[in-house]
């Protein structure tokens, strides 16, 4: 698994790596700017550590339409190779695991806040959304997941990809907004307020870095509350 991209850079030239997690770290050579292109290696790493993570080439493109065509060549052939989109529990935004098969919630109350917080707590990470039952009445679908999704400083706050088609009514985060009674009990005061006014919710955790490069460990634990300019969603058949 592809952890990041990285540089070392020398008078004559910079050498783009790709840092490999696996039983043993692995770096693997990428791409090389001569000394006539390595103003441009800050933004080439930067970019595809942005599509590492979110699989938008359009900054990346940008990039690579300044950089030599050998260059460019050598990072579209390793991204083809080694970068294909990986569709994990939710999004290809990370490698993700659920820990925990569905969980289902009848209200916001306090049983569901203590389970959150629990989860918070030891850091698993959490995906939460609302849906219609059939026979009436909302209830909330949670999952956890065996860790939190990193993202780089440049991305914003999302890791669970909005679906195609949908429109975004507001998003919240807690990092937006201090909360004395924490990051839970602010998501899910935003969740119950857009809920009783109809609107389709979804809740996840992240950890948003201070880095664009080697972030692992330097993120911050964020909620992220998005709520959609759409219904409530029936539930799924089956469930």
């Amino acid at each position: 698994m592809i952890h990041s991209f990285i540089a070392h850079t020398s008078p004559g030239r910079s050498r783009v790596f790709a840092l490999v997690r696996g039983p043993g770290d692995e770096l693997e050579a990428v791409t090389t700017l001569g000394a006539g292109d390595l103003h441009l290696t800050g933004e080439l790493v930067s970019a595809l550590n942005s599509f590492l993570y979110d699989r938008d080439d359009r900054v990346l493109g940008e990039v690579l339409d300044r950089v030599p065509k050998a260059v460019r060549m050598a990072a579209q052939q390793y991204l083809k190779d080694k970068c294909a989109p990986i569709m994990g529990a939710f999004t290809e935004c990370g490698p993700v695991e659920v820990v925990r098969e569905a969980v289902f919630f009848g209200q916001i109350d306090e049983e569901l806040e203590e389970y959150l917080e629990c989860a918070y707590t030891i850091g698993l990470g959490i995906r939460m959304s609302n849906e219609r039952q059939c026979e009436g009445g909302v209830r909330w679908v949670i999952r956890l997941l065996n860790d939190e999704v990193s993202v780089p400083a440049s991305a914003e706050p999302r890791t669970w990809a909005i679906p195609a088609g949908a429109k975004l009514a507001r998003t919240w985060t807690s990092k937006q907004k201090a909360d004395s009674a924490g990051p839970v009990r602010g998501a899910l005061q935003v969740a119950a307020d857009a809920t009783d006014q109809g609107r389709w919710v979804r809740i996840h955790t992240l950890l948003h870095s201070r880095y664009d490069v080697d972030f692992e460990g330097s993120g911050t634990s964020e909620f992220v509350v998005d709520v959609f300019d759409a219904p409530i969603p029936l539930k799924q058949q089956g469930e």
